[in-house]
């Protein structure tokens, strides 16, 4: 009997080893790992500026991209760049099935050398006429249209963005050029 008994505990703790291992696995992988495993030989789609492109529950559609912009505000209240500002008109429309907050600081842009720039918040307070344009949450097929404003050194052009539906998510990339 003492021997069942200690048998059966050793397989329940085998199982649940099993088991808990391959939580790990799963809760470890990214939403990009699934996208790769669909098709490795397959590359990433890129947009371009007017076309529609997906990450997540959001569809994004770069409309346009402006920069050379020394200052965003008025005379009394704004913010002056550090280099330039460039000035990113982006539409936000939500595909899922839940209300989701788009995160302006979730987005990227990139240089043709692939330097990386992130996304200046306190600008786009500026930029933006609503600024709760970016800061509520977007329900299911509601959609917004805003700025995200990059810092960028004088002599650097933009090549491509990375937009994200959230912190975590693979992303989407839109070609600038």
């Amino acid at each position: 009997m003492r021997k069942a008994t200690t048998l059966a505990l050793l397989a329940t703790g085998l199982v649940a080893l099993g088991c808990g291992a391959g939580s790990t696995d799963d809760a470890t992988s990214s939403k990009a790992d699934a996208g790769d495993a669909k098709g490795d030989d397959k590359p990433a789609k890129v947009a371009k500026i007017g076309q529609p492109a997906r990450d997540g529950k959001f569809e994004f559609t770069v409309k346009s991209s402006k920069c050379g912009v020394a200052k965003i505000g008025t005379d009394l209240i704004g913010a002056k760049a550090q280099g330039q500002f460039c000035l990113v008109t982006l539409n936000v429309k939500n595909i899922g099935k839940e209300s989701q907050m788009f995160d302006g600081s979730s987005q990227k842009a990139y240089a043709a050398n692939g330097t990386e720039y992130s996304a200046d918040g306190g600008a786009a307070i500026y930029a933006n006429k609503n600024a709760e344009t970016f800061l509520n949450d977007i329900n299911p097929g509601n959609q917004v249209t805003g700025v995200v404003v990059f810092d960028i050194p004088k002599k650097v052009k933009l090549a491509k963005l990375e937009l994200h539906d959230s912190p975590f998510s693979g992303g989407v990339t839109v070609s600038l050029t």
